[in-house]
Formats: C-alpha cells, structure tokens, sequence
C-alpha cells in the first residue's frame, strides 16, 4: 500500500507517492536521487545513514519513509551555500576528520545537529553526540578535532 508523503527535504516542500514499508534511506537515495546518505551496515549499527529530522540525528536505514510525513529532512546535500562549505563541512576537511569519506557524511550530519543544539560541546558531549557513528578507518581524534574546530568557525559566523 502507498501514501502520500509530505514533507520539507533540505528546505524545499516535496510530495512522493511511497510504499509504508520503503525506509528514508531508500527513499531519499532510489526515489529522490540524493546518495549522500549512505548504505552501511542496514542495521542501525555503523551511523552511515545519519540524516536529521527536525534537527536531531536519525538513522535513515531504522526509519520508515512515512513516519516523516510533515518533518523536516536535512541530508548531508543540504550544507554549504553558494559554493562555499558549511562549519562542519570546513572543519572535516580542514583537521582532516576523514579517510576514506564513507562514513564522513553521517559524522557531519551528527556533528551539525549537535552544534544546532548546542554550539560549545565539551569533547564528552562530542564523544555522546557521535557515538551512534562508526569510522573503521581513523581513531577518532581528528573526527573530534574536526567538531571542535567547526564549532569556532560557527562561533565566528560560517553556518553549521
């Protein structure tokens, strides 16, 4: 069975006829065409599938499409203005927060909806916001650089 699914995907109003059972994992990748968000573990383990849903971090692979009807989505496809990196963005590349990139877009979702809600983590809160994520490939100290330096360039005025 379908439905129709309202709602506002990185800033603009979308209406898609969906199956209940689809995820917004494959929703946004197979019906909307935005493959930052990535397929990982489809378990709910690795945090590759991070995406925001009014602000707070979401596994898009534990969540079904239709449960988001008249939320907000942002997807890692929603940072950055006119050419120009956001906070979280600048930060990763900047202290070099990733390696291989695989798991660098849900780290960055995770970090921006921390930073939205709290714009000067302790490195505690950092560690408790991103503990849904997995990297296999750093050990996480440049990943926590990373949010630490996105938060300063937030506190001088670049978006998260």
């Amino acid at each position: 069975m379908a439905k129709i699914l309202d709602i506002t995907l990185n800033g603009r109003k979308r209406a898609d006829a969906v199956p209940n059972n689809l995820l917004l994992l494959d929703y946004l990748r197979e019906v909307v065409g935005l493959t930052g968000t990535k397929t990982g573990c489809d378990g709910g383990e690795c945090g590759a599938c991070t995406v925001l849903i009014d602000d707070r971090p979401a596994l898009s692979c534990l969540t079904l499409a239709a449960s988001v009807q008249g939320h907000r989505v942002d997807t890692v496809e929603s940072l950055g203005r006119g050419g120009h990196l956001s906070a979280v963005q600048r930060g990763f590349h900047e202290k070099l927060g990733s390696q291989c990139g695989y798991c660098t877009p849900g780290f960055i979702m995770a970090s921006v909806g921390l930073l939205r809600r709290n714009p000067n983590p302790s490195d505690t809160e950092i560690l408790d916001a991103l503990g849904s994520n997995i990297c296999r490939c750093t050990g996480y100290v440049k990943i926590i650089e990373a949010v630490k330096h996105a938060a300063q360039l937030q506190a001088a005025g670049v978006a998260p």
